[in-house]
This record gives C-alpha cells, structure tokens and sequence, in this order.
C-alpha cells in the first residue's frame, strides 16, 4: 500500500509517496511539484567490493523524453548518452549527498532519479536532490542524512524560493542549496555581479527552508523507514599503526611542507616503501591498510600545520595567492588565446568565433522552448596535467562540471547577440594541474575573449577557497592546492568581477558552516579575486578594439520577415548564387534577422549589399546603373536591383534619335538610369535621358560618376546614327510588337482564352 507525505516549499505543495512504483528497489520515492514528478531509487549491493579504497557511490539521472512530451532526435530515436544538463543534475544530488556515508563504506551504493513528468514550471532537478535524501533515509543504506535542497532566486529587488523556470532568465541569482541541519553540503550558483552580502542572505534563507524539510523526512522515516545495514568497520592493525607513529611521524610532517607536488609525492613514497618493507614478512598482505593509514596520518599533518602552527604545505600565508603569471596571444592561428599559470596549475585558454544560426549548439532537452547555446565553455583535463598515464576517452563528469562552472562565470559578462552577432566557444586545456584547475580555466577564459576582440563587458577572475576546521578551531585558505582540496573540509569556488560574484560553487565536508565564517570566506576570495584581476590587467586590461584578423566578419540586419523569401528564392536558388558570387556564409532567421559571414569583411560587405539590394524597395528618382535584360522593339528591361526590372523606353534614351533598339544596347550592357515613376500597378518605368541630365544629383557617387563618362560616349555614337524608316512610331502600341497594326482595342486570338490579361500602352500584360 502507497504511503504519501505532503509539504509546502516556497508556497508550493510537494509530495512524497513510496510503495507503490519500484518495490523492488532499496527504497524508491516518487516526488511530485505541479505537474513535475521524479523517480529516485536507492540502491545498496550486498557485499563490501575488495581492494577499494574509495566508496562506490554512483549517481545517474535519466532524462526521459516522454516527460515532456517529446520524441528524441536522430536518427535512433531513443534516450543514448545523458545530456549536459543531465550529468550536471547528477552531479548535484552526488555533491549534495556523497559526503554524508561512512568513509570506510565499500559496498556499491547506486541512486537513480528518473525524470517521468516536467510541466516546464517546476524543475525536476530540485525534487531529485530532495526525493534522493528521502530515498536514502528511509532505505537500509547506512547514511548521515536527511538533507533538504532549495533554489533561491532574486527578482526585482527579493528573494524568491523555488522560483519557475520562467522567472529564472529574470533573476540576479540562480542558486541552488542543500544541507543538513547542521549546515550546508553544496552551493551550486550563478550571478549577475551581486554582492557577498547578499549571497550570505540567500544562504541563510535557503538553510531555513531545508531545516523544514530535514524536518518532514525526519517523520517520514519515523513513519516507513526501514532498519539500516550495520557495516563493520575496517579493522585495525596496532602492531603497523604504533611503528609508524613512533617512528615516521616527523618525517611525514616533514615531507607534507615540501613546497613542491611532485617532491612532496616522492617524499610521501618514499616513506610508503619503508613501511611496506618493514612488515613485508609479517603482514605481507597489509598494502591497502598501509596506504589508508599514510593516508590519514598525511591528513592529521597538514590539517595540524594550518590549525596549530597557522603554516601551509606551500610556506604561503593563510590569505596568499600562488605566483601568476598571463599571456595572450601566443597561437598565430586562432581567434584568441591565453596561457594563465598559477602556482602548479596551468589553463590554455583559446577562444574561437562562429556564426549565430550556424555555429550555436543546438540543445536536446526536456524544455519545449530550450534556446541554442551562443556561449560555449568546453573543460579537458589530460592525464599529462597531473603526471598519469591513462587512456584519454570523451570527457566525464567532473570536466563537464568544471566547465558549466567556468561557463556560468564568463557568460553574463558577453555582450548581447544584437550588439556582437558571434557564437563564441572557449576551450580551456589543463596543462598542469595543483588545485583549482577550474577557476584558473575563468581567467584563461576572460583574457582569451578579450584577445579574441569579444567585447566582454568586464573581466572575471576566479579563486577557490578552501577550510580546516576542528575542535572550535579553524583556517580559511586563499587559492587552495589540491593537498589542502583533499584533506581539507571544503571546496569554495567564487568567481567574479569588482563589481560582483557571477558564479558559485562550495562542497563541504565539515559539519556546520556559520554566518561568521562564510563572512570571511567571501571577504577573503573577494581580496583574492581583486589581486588576480589586477595581475590580469597589467597583462591585457580591456578587450582588444579590433576583432582578430583570423576571426570571421559577420555583419547582421533585420528584414521584414515577409521579404525572407526573396532573399531564399525558389529552392533556394538565390541564397546559393549569393554565397557562391560572394563565398560569404549566411543565415536567415524566421524572425526576420540574417546573419552574414565571411573571413574577408570585403565579402561581408557584398553579400550584404546583394541582400539589401533584393529587399529594399525601388523609390522614384533613384539613380542606378542597372544592366540590359533584354530588349523588344519599343525598348529594353533593365535590372535595377536583383529581381526587380524596369521598361527602359526607347524614347527615355536619349535626346539624340534611336533607330532601333539594337542600335542603343546589347543584352547585358550595363546602364545609367533614374526611376522615373512607379505606376498604381507597381510597375517602374526608367529614363536614362533624365538620369545624364540630373548628373549633378550623385556626382559624389564614383561607380555612377564613372557611368556617366560610359553614357556620354554612347550619346557622340547616338548622333551619328542615321534615321530609319523602320523606326517605330512614337504613337504606336507597344503591344502590337508581335501582332501588326491592328487597331486599337483589338484582341489577339490567344487572348480569347484569358480575357481577364490586357496588354498597357507599354506591352505589358496586366
């Protein structure tokens, strides 16, 4: 029998109910907001997995397709590797829970949410990290839960918990909390360049509502929750634990301030050695115990180096960055590049520039309205980076989180598609890494755009911050290294410009984080972030004022989207010849936009002055030099613009007599004309006669100036043109080219058949 559980969150209703889908499962919760429903299933094996000295945890989140009333696309049609979006919400219920089991866990533990209903209002990733939590807590899965999890954001001027994924584009801040009653596990956020103090608000409001609900699934447990696995712990060996104590203890201290990482990891096997050696014959078998134990006691040093002796691995101060150095500009061939090193952690940054329509990543997801990407941030951490030999596969899910973070960094700070029409794609290469590999990716980034000529609005630096905390004591550390990311109790990542934080991440292992030390953490990053931007500036200050000579020049207009089809053409006929003529690339988008590229600016230009020519309108008294089309005895078409002719009349010539029209052009001369009207039937009658005696109108005009002296040479030939009786007659019926002198309101034989087409005193039908 289904078991269901209600409460309110943000004014919003949730429900939990379990016992009626998934029995099988170790616990299984269908949470519901809206119309919003998610699955999670919690999982435990039986037995612990030998030889492990890590704890199994796996997390996957399912996107189904049918939740949102959607078919996939491709050619399989079926649900294949995760989405981007996918893996960072499993990222997130991972980050929010993984902290929280026992460290000496071996048995494989997997949590599954499936998304099986989104109403596009309520987002289904907030339920997962919820219903997770309640999954776990009332499972037998041994677990230091529950947690709740909330999304705060700030919409003119307030706070809003849980707000629609319509109100999300116009909030300040996306953030999204999770933790326990004794403080938070994981801060996900991103920002337009608000304050710390508001950030400390917003974290203070979402630890209320998770307090309600750790509360709720307190009573739920209470109510449904089964016995929980009792897990031995790992034994101990006292004979290896006293022999090292007594005897390596100094040297592990020692070994843990050598300033350098691989130095330091020398050093550290060193010493490994020494105690395998000495027990090879007496626990022969002991090699995973005596890593564990090293493991650990390397732990207890550095954490007594920052607490008690308020020194760091490194020498640094408590508040000191590792030494930065900048470079820009050091590829010839890409569209910006930087190289940005700090201390043992390096990031190649290299921007490129595409076209919008063309170059933007399109997004298969759950959202109906799901918008291209027009900022792209791409993370790769090689095996080099930390000196390891492995085979190099597609990116996983830490190199797509660190990249989302970076990319939420930088993204708020692109100027609008309207006002820099470019796809811009950031690739950030980890060429050596000691630590904070993803915020050094932020600055690589930022410099790179700017070397790129993107017209970033600011620049944007990044420092992860990080805590020892114990026993009432505790150290904040500024641009932490990856010992003290590992032995440390959090990961707090802060990311902005002067003006504000614009990205958030924090992991905590540590039991409650107070009001007083996030004050400081925040205090201290924005110290630090001040620093590296200036470091930053003295290297590159501000976007360069030209794009680079490799970028791709695109120019962008807006037409009446009711004139998208002449610029198409039938087939797309003259789209291609336009590209073909030009080789510039161009898009047209159903709201009227049409984006042009082309690695010259020259071709840019062109094609852009082809499309304005095929979508503007022809006004009386323009001047053009159009070309000959074709001719009939009373005179010749001229295209004026592409697709748009106008009657030349043999008496609109010249002043000087025309015998025939042969004698005037041939097909395909080019030829200096003025509109002289356009008739209530939108026809357009030209005159090359007014147009030589209106010179003075674009004199200024060189390719109509140059025309002229064209056209003056064909009036001295005009003169010697002898008069012919076969010359029409000024009063003749332009019509009657083909019919003879019929007279006037006569019908040819073909028009009996469609009476409704007459032909006007200038031959044309109507």
């Amino acid at each position: 029998m289904a078991d269901v559980f209600s409460l309110e969150v943000g004014g919003k209703p949730i429900s939990f109910e379990t016992g009626r889908m998934a029995k099988q499962a170790g616990a299984s919760i269908v949470a519901r907001c809206g119309d919003s429903i998610v699955l999670v299933t919690a999982v435990m094996a039986d037995t612990a997995r030998e030889g492990l000295d890590f704890f199994p945890l796996m997390v996957d989140y399912e996107e189904r397709f049918y939740s949102a009333g959607k078919i996939p696309g491709g050619f399989i049609k079926r649900e294949g590797r995760p989405s981007e979006s996918a893996i960072l919400s499993s990222r997130v219920v991972d980050r929010s829970i993984r902290s929280l089991f026992p460290e000496y866990l071996r048995n494989d533990v997997h949590v599954v949410a499936t998304v099986l209903s989104v109403d596009q209002v309520n987002s289904p990733g907030i339920l997962a990290i919820n219903a997770a939590s309640a999954a776990l807590c009332i499972s037998n899965i041994p677990w230091g839960g529950p947690i709740g999890a909330v999304r705060i954001g700030y919409i003119d001027g307030k706070f809003v918990v849980n707000p629609t994924e319509q109100q999300i584009p116009g909030s300040e801040l996306d953030l999204v909390v999770a933790g326990h009653r004794g403080g938070i596990t994981m801060v996900e956020a991103g920002a337009n360049e608000v304050s710390e103090a508001l950030l400390i608000d917003a974290l203070e409001l979402a630890q209320g509502e998770i307090n309600k609900i750790v509360d709720f699934i307190l009573e739920m447990r209470s109510k449904v929750g089964r016995e929980k696995a009792v897990m031995p712990a790992p034994e101990k060996i006292p004979e290896i634990d006293g022999w090292v104590e007594a005897n390596l203890a100094d040297e592990i201290h020692k070994a843990v301030q050598i300033h350098e990482k691989e130095g330091r990891a020398s050093e550290l096997n060193a010493i490994s050695r020494k105690i395998t050696e000495n027990f090879a014959s007496t626990h022969p078998d002991s090699k995973n115990y005596i890593a564990a134990l090293l493991d650990e006691l390397t732990k207890r040093s550095v954490r007594r180096l920052i607490l008690d002796e308020r020194r760091r691995a490194d020498g640094r101060a408590m508040d000191e960055i590792r030494p930065i150095t900048c470079e820009v500009g050091i590829l010839p061939r890409t569209h910006g590049s930087a190289l940005f090193t700090r201390g043992e952690t390096q990031s190649l940054a290299v921007t490129t520039l595409g076209m919008v329509g063309t170059d933007d990543q399109m997004l298969d997801g759950l959202k109906w309205d799901e918008p291209a990407k027009r900022f792209i941030l791409h993370y790769n951490f090689p095996p080099y980076s930390v000196g390891e030999v492995r085979p190099m596969r597609g990116p996983g899910r830490r190199e797509i989180g660190h990249g989302a973070l970076a990319e939420r960094a930088l993204r708020v700070m692109l100027p609008r598609e309207e006002d820099f029409p470019y796809v811009v794609r950031v690739v950030s290469d980890i060429l050596e890494s000691n630590g904070s590999s993803s915020m050094a990716s932020v600055c690589g980034g930022s410099l790179s755009m700017m070397d790129a000529g993107v017209p970033v609005k600011k620049a944007v630096a990044g420092v992860a911050m990080g805590l020892i905390a114990d026993g009432g004591k505790f150290g904040i550390l500024t641009d932490i290294q990856g010992l003290e990311d590992h032995f440390g109790d959090m990961d707090f990542k802060v990311a902005g410009t002067r003006d504000g934080v614009t990205a958030l991440q924090m992991d905590n292992k540590a039991g409650g984080i107070t009001r007083a030390i996030l004050e400081q953490a925040l205090a201290q990053a924005r110290t630090g972030r001040m620093r590296i931007l200036d470091i930053m500036a003295s290297t590159i200050d501000r976007a360069r004022p030209e794009l680079s000579p490799n970028a791709p020049r695109i120019l962008t207009i807006s037409v009446d989207p009711e004139k998208i089809r002449e610029i198409i053409g039938p087939g797309g006929k003259t789209i291609r010849s336009i590209v073909a003529a030009t080789g510039a690339k161009i898009d047209v988008e159903d709201d009227g936009r049409v984006f042009i590229s082309a690695m010259e600016s020259s071709a840019a230009e062109e094609a852009l002055r082809i499309i304005n020519d095929l979508t503007r309108e022809v006004r009386a008294g323009e001047f053009f030099k159009g070309r000959v089309t074709r001719m009939i005895n009373f005179g010749a078409f001229v295209e004026v613009l592409p697709g748009k002719e106008g009657l030349l009349h043999v008496s609109e010539i010249s002043t000087n007599h025309i015998p025939r029209i042969e004698d005037a052009f041939d097909v395909g001369d080019e030829v200096l004309v003025v509109v002289k009207e356009i008739d209530d039937m939108n026809r357009i009658n030209l005159s090359r006669r007014r147009a030589i005696e209106q010179s003075a109108s674009y004199e200024s005009d060189p390719d109509l100036a140059a025309q002229l002296a064209v056209e003056r040479e064909r009036d001295a030939r005009y003169a010697t043109l002898p008069k012919s009786e076969g010359a029409p007659r000024r009063d003749s019926r332009p019509g009657d080219r083909d019919r003879g002198d019929r007279p006037r309101g006569s019908f040819h034989r073909s028009d009996r058949d469609r009476p409704d087409r007459r032909r006007d005193n200038n031959g044309r039908e109507h």
